[in-house]
């Protein structure tokens, strides 16, 4: 008897071959998760946005917190996974050392007292309040104490000038570090001199204070979900903002680990509230791990941001100037006598227009069909070379910027060689950003990364009244992909080199596995078009490189056919600029051309 298709034979060769293809998906699943790097491009500033943001009711942003720490529990063994290696020796955070040894020991007596006590304050309910509220105090106390171990008596720290030197060519430079969740003196230190070796400047740290890993994690879903800004964000506000007024500096790098996220993520809101725009566009943001759940970096005009969606190819070509100079009456400044004017209604029907995806591709401003070149012929409102003439391959230049004249009665005393009060700001649209730049990078099994940046960067679209999480977005797989700085990020992002001799660390190596990897452009799903920037902006913005034709350079995940017809590839140190700052490099664009404006220096290019 013929059993066919039910043989024994034809039975074994139907589950070898499904065998077969579920290992080969696999294999595949392993080889995109182990050693890839996905970018996604900074968030346009649309109207498409996750399902809720910390614009929402605390309420509401604290259930939704407690929820995904469970559901990205799987990932909490990353905090401190893998401990090994440890290339930067004793800098590394799990380096066996006494100090290390001793800090960890720490941790871990200060994490079971802190469980214990959490698990007990149900226990009080069987207690007088008196009684209860006096065992809290006595053990909130005895907990500070405790930390004092941890903690120094500082808040403001300097790494070694062994690590870094103070270099001529850097002296317009700040750089600033805002460190993560419990991290003691000894950590924040070893964390500056990694830096500073990685990137050869003196590096300055405000101390995040440890009360311990459990309280730390209250006080993230405290600070996340009420905006609460504890000691710390007060004095890394008020430090932030004074090195932004020092008109020695054109650039403030701010570096942010962790929690620090958060607290760097307060500090940039006030700013943004309160500081001239010429101060903030010298800022750039680096985050590792960042627990945030939101990041704002706004586009200083809505023309920038409609053709940063509409037509990202000149976007990064066109550039915007603004230029505001006051002219009252009887100044000895000469009056702009050709200035035109500024139209209300007409450029708010084009910029309306441009948002609504009307925008002229040949990079032309056109209000009712009459004015060509942003020109206008109102009289209502006067304006400073209020003009735009620019195309997009033509070095096209648009004015948005708008003086009013002086509502005092007399004019105020200004002196002929007063030139200073003139200001100037170029950029290119791509570019026209409250910051100078933000950029975030990730390790797909870093618990505070899924429960932070992985999560309100990469979630799926759902109403249009949220905000949104702005930087561009590295996410790297790999089996080395922890949380600790030092340890995890650093080393697998920003390896050191050692001298074949002594076998000292010495500096940044120049090629690394992280950075030689080739993109993958992240999927998002139903995230809605138009929510990113386009890569030809991620590609151009930064140093002005390329040909704009990078769609068919870039491994697209889940292309195959994009796959096969690339004609390159697009590698990780291609597009992060905080790469271009290692070994005492600077970007393309520095050192800046810098220039005084009412008493600050700017880079002038911004």
């Amino acid at each position: 008897m013929v059993l066919g298709p039910f043989s024994p034979s034809a039975i074994l060769t139907r589950l070898w071959t499904r065998h077969q293809r579920h290992e080969e998906a696999r294999s595949l699943r392993m080889r995109e998760r182990m050693g890839s790097t996905k970018f996604f491009g900074s968030q346009v500033g649309g109207q498409t946005v996750i399902n809720y943001a910390y614009t929402d009711l605390p309420s509401r942003l604290m259930t939704w917190d407690i929820y995904y720490f469970f559901y990205y529990a799987w990932a909490l063994p990353w905090i401190i996974l893998p401990l090994t290696p440890s290339d930067s020796g004793h800098l590394d955070e799990l380096a066996v050392t006494p100090q290390n040894i001793f800090c960890v020991a720490l941790h871990l007596i200060l994490f079971i007292l802190q469980l214990v006590f959490v698990l007990s304050l149900p226990a009080a309910l069987f207690f007088p309040i008196w009684m209860a509220v006096a065992c809290w105090g006595a053990f909130l106390v005895f907990n500070w104490a405790f930390c004092l171990l941890l903690n120094g008596p500082d808040i403001e720290y300097h790494s070694d000038e062994t690590f870094a030197e103070a270099r001529p060519e850097h002296a317009h430079e700040q750089w600033v570090f805002l460190n993560g969740v419990a991290v003691g003196d000894h950590w924040m230190k070893n964390n500056l001199n990694r830096l500073a070796l990685t990137f050869q400047r003196p590096i300055l740290g405000i101390h995040n204070q440890t009360s311990g890993i459990i309280f730390d994690v209250f006080e993230c879903l405290i600070q996340r979900n009420f905006g609460y800004a504890t000691y710390d964000v007060r004095m890394a506000y008020r430090i932030l903002k004074d090195k932004l007024y020092d008109p020695q500096y054109s650039k403030v790098i701010f570096i942010l680990h962790s929690q620090g996220g958060i607290e760097g993520g307060l500090v940039l809101d006030w700013l943004l509230q309160e500081l001239p725009q010429d101060l903030l566009s010298k800022i750039e943001v680096y985050t590792f791990g960042n627990a945030a759940n939101h990041f704002n970096n706004p586009h200083r005009h809505v023309f920038s941001q409609a053709l940063a969606q509409q037509d990202p190819a000149a976007a990064v070509t066109m550039t915007t100037t603004e230029t505001t100079q006051p002219t009252p009456d009887g100044s000895p400044i000469s009056p702009l006598t050709n200035a035109p004017s500024f139209d209300r209604r007409s450029t708010a029907s084009r910029l309306g227009d441009m948002a609504n995806g009307k925008a002229n591709t040949n990079g032309e401003s056109k209000t009712n069909g009459e004015l060509t070149n942003g020109e206008s012929d109102m009289k209502d409102t006067p304006m400073t070379n209020g003009t735009s003439n620019g195309t997009p391959k033509t070095n096209g230049m648009i004015n948005t910027g708008v003086s009013s004249t002086p509502r005092s009665s007399g004019p105020p005393s200004l002196r002929k060689d007063v030139s200073s009060l003139t200001s100037t700001r170029t950029s290119t649209a791509a570019q026209d950003r409250a910051l100078g730049h933000v950029e975030h990078y990730a390790h797909t099994t870093d618990f505070v990364a899924l429960w932070g940046v992985l999560h309100f960067c990469t979630s799926l679209a759902a109403n249009r009244t949220m905000p949104r999480y702005i930087g561009r977005l590295f996410v790297r797989a790999s089996e080395r992909g922890g949380h600790q700085f030092c340890q995890h990020y650093l080393d697998g992002m920003f390896p050191l080199e050692r001298d074949p001799v002594t076998n000292k660390l010495t500096r940044c190596a120049e090629e690394n596995e992280f950075m030689e990897s080739e993109v993958q452009v992240g999927a998002e799903g139903a995230a809605g078009q138009n929510a990113r920037e386009a890569f030809e902006i991620s590609w151009l913005g930064d140093t002005g490189f390329g040909s704009g034709e990078v769609g068919e350079q870039v491994e697209v995940h889940g292309d195959q056919v994009g796959r096969h017809r690339r004609k390159g590839v697009v590698k990780v140190k291609d597009l992060s600029r905080l790469w271009m700052y290692r070994n005492g490099m600077s970007p393309p664009d520095g050192p800046p051309l810098l220039i005084r404006e009412n008493g600050i220096i700017r880079n002038a290019t911004m």
